[in-house]
């Protein structure tokens, strides 16, 4: 006698999709508040080269760096210039040591 369920294979394939929308739900969320995605909300459309505009799509040159905020750069020339200052603090003090 049979006693095998007809259904069994597909509840099972329903429950494995179920679980994989909910990982995929959890682990956008995840993402979003690492800051690795960006944001529903705070995302606009510019228009220009890379948006909808008259030119069309540009495709992103890959061997070009990507632009650097102006005050990151700030904030490294201000720590460039503070280790150049303690490096000759700290040879003055070693030219005075040897003396």
């Amino acid at each position: 006698m049979r006693t095998r369920c007809a259904q069994g294979g597909w509840v099972g394939l329903i429950v494995l999709l179920l679980a994989l929308v909910i990982v995929g739900v959890l682990s956008q969320k995840l993402l979003r508040q690492m800051g690795l995605l960006p944001d529903d909300r705070v995302t606009t459309k510019a228009a220009g080269p890379r948006g909808p505009g008259p030119l069309g799509a540009v495709p992103i040159d890959a061997t070009s760096a990507p632009p650097v905020p102006a005050e990151v750069m700030e904030r490294a020339k201000g720590l460039e210039s503070a280790l150049q200052k303690q490096a000759e603090d700290t040879g003055q003090r070693i030219d005075a040591q040897t003396k």
